[in-house]
Order: C-alpha cells, then sequence, then structure tokens
C-alpha cells in the first residue's frame, strides 16, 4: 500500500524525548512511570503504550476553595504509565514554553492550555479590576511556575508583544499567555463597544505594562 501520508513528514517521528512537536498543530509527548504529565480534558488525540488517564483535582486546599469561589474550573487529568501521548485542539497551532526555576512563572488562558509536567505548580489567579465587566473571558487565568514545560495552543501564529517599552493593550479574547510578573490591568473603552472586540464587542482591554511579555494570537475565541 502507498500513499503521501506515509512519506516521513505525516508520521510519527519516533524520537526519544519528552516533547516532540509532529507539525505545528500536534504535539507528541513521552510518559514514563517518573514523570507524569497533566493535560486539559479533551487535548489527547491518540496515545500508544500503557498510559492511564485520571481526574487531576485541586492539589491544595487553596486551590479548592479558589475554584469553588471563582467558578474557573478547567477540567484537567492527569497522565501517567509508560508510552506516548498526541496532543491537539482543533487544528490550533502549538507552541511550547520553558520554565526555568522556582522564580519563572507563566499565565495562560485556561482555553489555550494543554499540557505541562507535572512537576510544575499551578494556581489559579485573577485579572484584577475584571470584576463583572467580562462574562467569563480572562477573568481568572492559570499561573504555572517551577521547572518543567507547558505545551500551549493558539488559533493562527503566535506574535509576542513586548511589554516593558509601552504599554500594551491586548482583547481579553486574544490573549493567550503573558509573563506572571506582569498583573494586568482593564482599560475600559467606553464608547467604544461597537468597534472594539470583533467577536463580541468588548469595551475594555487587558492592560499590560512592565518588564515582560504577552503572546497574542490573531482570532478571538468566544
Amino acid at each position: 500500500m502507498r500513499s503521501e501520508l506515509f512519506a516521513k513528514r505525516n508520521a510519527e517521528q519516533e524520537i526519544n524525548q519528552r516533547w516532540t512537536m509532529q507539525s505545528s498543530k500536534m504535539l507528541r509527548t513521552l510518559i514514563t512511570p517518573d514523570a507524569p504529565m497533566v493535560a486539559t480534558k479533551g487535548a489527547m488525540v491518540a496515545y500508544q503504550g500503557n498510559v492511564e488517564f485520571s481526574h487531576q483535582g485541586s492539589t491544595s486546599v487553596g486551590q479548592f476553595l479558589k475554584k469553588a469561589v471563582t467558578s474557573e474550573d478547567t477540567p484537567m487529568m492527569k497522565v501517567e504509565g509508560h508510552g506516548e501521548v498526541f496532543f491537539a485542539r482543533q487544528a490550533s497551532n502549538i507552541f511550547l514554553m520553558q520554565l526555568e526555576g522556582p522564580h519563572d512563572a507563566l499565565t495562560v488562558n485556561s482555553s489555550s492550555l494543554l499540557a505541562f509536567d507535572a512537576n510544575l505548580d499551578w494556581d489559579i489567579k485573577r485579572v484584577r479590576g475584571m470584576g463583572a465587566m467580562a462574562s467569563g473571558a480572562g477573568l481568572f487565568n492559570l499561573e504555572l511556575s517551577g521547572q518543567g514545560t507547558a505545551a500551549i495552543c493558539c488559533q493562527g501564529d503566535p506574535m509576542i508583544l513586548d511589554c516593558s517599552r509601552t504599554p500594551t493593550f491586548v482583547d481579553p479574547q486574544a490573549a493567550v499567555c503573558w509573563s506572571a510578573n506582569l498583573a494586568p490591568g482593564v482599560k475600559a473603552a467606553v464608547g467604544l463597544g461597537a468597534f472594539i472586540g470583533r467577536g463580541s464587542g468588548e469595551s475594555f482591554q487587558l492592560a499590560f505594562h512592565g518588564p515582560g511579555f504577552v503572546v497574542v494570537q490573531p482570532a478571538e475565541t468566544v
């Protein structure tokens, strides 16, 4: 049997690495007994080997209380065993972020998170000033910290904006992730709701300013 699908560019890349990009839209991960992973439910598209998936609940009382108060409930699963797991989400582009120590942290829009090393710490963070201005979009996000890798997806090619040079304003639906040291505020655009926010006519943006970056996608998830 012959098919272009069997070409090297389409076949599984059997590399003994923890994270391997099969393509810009498909990620292959290596799971071993001493290196489990946490993933958002629905991110797994295939797996090979002896791999088990179980619900990943709150890892502390503080996380449990925050989930109850904020209603932030990104369903997550623990991935354990020995094998390969493939992650993707609706043909979105995927990129990896390596966190390099206890003082390295990243805030991720929960809808953009695919998977991360289980040894990374995570917590729920609220965007200050958002309050009742948003219908959930960008209101609560997940902060990852420590040493390890996180896989993140976005609609289209991601763009990185440097927030240290000038104040940066981003539609909440387009913000994918940002430096955790940045504490975004909210800028209201009174009277411009019909013009700002192609997806839902938002009249506010996330405001970033300081040493750090924000990753933006060329689409608004609604």
